[in-house]
């Protein structure tokens, strides 16, 4: 397991979150609420997708663009079963969160 890497808040706008995946050198970012808890993660193909839409303006955030929350893994989960969540969705990386809701880390798969 990864660190989690960066986490943002998702009232945070599509332009800046690109901006934070260029500084911080990833490829994704997990997005949290205003409490702190992990509500889903987003990569560069799928920010720049959204801002080359017809439909992107400067204030789109986050949480507009995240739909449903998850997928999510517990840090009791098994590899076998993260491993199949990831190839059944086609997931690069899959969040690990604790009981709370918190982000512990994420899973990669192995190249």
């Amino acid at each position: 397991m990864d660190t989690a890497g960066p986490q943002v808040c998702d009232d945070m706008t599509v332009e800046v979150a690109l901006s934070v995946m260029a500084s911080a050198r990833t490829g994704h970012l997990l997005v949290c609420d205003n409490d702190g808890l992990c509500t889903g993660r987003v990569t560069q193909a799928q920010l720049a997708a959204v801002r080359d839409s017809s439909a992107y303006t400067d204030r789109v955030q986050l949480r507009d663009i995240l739909g449903n929350c998850g997928p999510f893994t517990s840090p009791v989960t098994t590899r076998t079963e993260a491993e199949h969540t990831m190839r059944y969705r086609r997931l690069d990386g899959l969040p690990v969160v604790d009981e709370q809701g918190s982000a512990l880390g994420i899973l990669a798969l192995a190249g």
